[in-house]
């Protein structure tokens, strides 16, 4: 596994996360989760938690760039990586957002934009670790003499 290649993928889905978190679930739907004090923090309660869940979120991404490093099927490029993401956002889909529906007090309408907005997040996620990570080139096999 070449790990600088990892980290340097994983770096690089943080940032396009954070960026595409803040300009979503941030500002975009800000509005939808104020209609919900009772289950959300408000907007500035939640900046004062920024560095834990910036930290938290690093973390999980390096998580996600070694199971994609792991999982890679020797395709190359952003094409593993869209398939890597299809299959871990359909996995948070049904396993994440689908029971959060219906274990929280939300309205459908919450549900289902947080859901696509959830899904787009982790399969451009997928696409950046694929088109980034370049794996350690296979040591060459040698000739065997007869």
């Amino acid at each position: 596994m070449n790990y600088r290649s990892l980290a340097v993928a994983a770096v690089a889905a943080w940032v396009f996360d954070s960026v595409y978190g803040f300009l979503v679930f941030g500002l975009t739907l800000q509005s939808e989760f104020a209609r919900y004090p009772g289950v959300f923090r408000p907007f500035e309660s939640v900046n004062a938690m920024l560095p834990l869940m910036f930290a938290s979120s690093l973390v999980g991404t390096l998580l996600v760039a070694y199971i994609f490093a792991k999982g890679r099927e020797r395709r190359e490029g952003w094409v593993e990586g869209l398939r890597f993401g299809i299959v871990l956002a359909s996995f948070e889909l049904f396993a994440i957002s689908i029971p959060t529906y219906a274990i929280y007090n939300i309205g459908r309408r919450l549900a289902v934009e947080t859901a696509v907005a959830g899904f787009v997040d982790v399969v451009i996620i997928g696409v950046v670790l694929g088109a980034i990570y370049k794996p350690l080139a296979a040591p060459a096999a040698k000739a065997v003499g007869v």
